[in-house]
């Protein structure tokens, strides 16, 4: 399964979703749902009792259920009960709840619009465009967010193409574009920040978002052109395009008079009289 770990919000609640790309399907957090339809204070008992009478039932709903690693309040992850639409509607029939109708109603639009958004491209980019609107970024910086989506994307595919793989591989050329142009690693830039498993690039400023669009850019450009052969040639390579922007940086800086990398967040710019991350 490759899957892709999101939070849908039904009503003020959290559901730890999962996106899996092979089965084009969604897989939900059985303990989240439950919490939402039966408001206990401990929807893990709820759930254990309730997936005991199911199993003496011989139903199939338990079986079906994934152990899928999602995030939990400590910010670390681990194995949850997941069940895809079909499952969750099953098991919403076997807890009474005045919840259940408009839930399963939830869950429908939620699947639906995922495979609208496999269609229509446009749709997914609206859809990120209102999450960001909603989480208070401003028109700006949001343009800037999903234009650096953009690059991203055509740098990974350059990296892809030349067999490099995701994972470890991916984290190291990105290690070094930062700490080319940044002066930091991804961990030491997210520490800086006061970041956890936050998304670096949503906490970054405008100016930053910038740079780090023109490093990778850069090295995807100097990699078209230069066709590396093997990983230490693209490890240089993304040296090299985090080069011009530290560059650029360097330059701004000595314009500014000041660093324009920041310690700010989104939650402290937010805090600020001007939020959505402008500088």
């Amino acid at each position: 399964m490759t899957q892709h770990n999101e939070i849908k919000i039904f009503g003020e609640q959290q559901v730890r979703s999962v996106w899996d790309d092979t089965a084009e399907d969604w897989y939900f957090s059985v303990v989240d749902v439950v919490s939402i339809l039966t408001s206990s204070r401990d929807p893990g008992a709820y759930w254990r009792k309730l997936k005991q009478r199911l199993l003496a039932e011989g139903s199939q709903v338990v079986t079906n259920c994934h152990g899928l690693k999602l995030p939990a309040a400590d910010g670390k992850k681990y194995k949850t009960d997941c069940a895809d639409v079909k499952g969750i509607f099953r098991i919403i029939q076997s807890i009474p709840s005045p919840k259940a109708e408009p839930f399963k109603l939830w869950i429908a639009q939620v699947a639906a619009e995922r495979l609208d958004q496999m269609q229509d491209p446009e749709l997914s980019i609206e859809q990120a465009m209102r999450d960001y609107k909603r989480l208070g970024y401003s028109d700006n910086w949001i343009n800037q967010r999903l234009k650096s989506i953009e690059i991203r994307k055509e740098l990974t595919d350059e990296w892809k193409k030349h067999g490099i793989e995701e994972g470890p591989q991916f984290a190291i050329l990105t290690d070094i574009i930062y700490k080319a142009w940044a002066g930091k690693s991804a961990k030491e830039y997210k520490h800086f920040k006061g970041l956890k498993k936050e998304n670096l690039r949503d906490n970054m400023t405008n100016r930053e978002l910038v740079l780090n669009m023109l490093a990778e850019v850069s090295t995807k450009d100097i990699s078209e052109e230069t066709d590396p052969e093997t990983f230490s040639d693209h490890m240089d390579v993304a040296r090299r395009g985090g080069n011009v922007a530290r560059t650029a940086r360097e330059q701004l800086e000595k314009e500014l008079g000041h660093s324009v990398i920041s310690p700010d967040n989104a939650k402290s710019l937010a805090n600020t009289d001007s939020p959505g991350l402008e500088r």
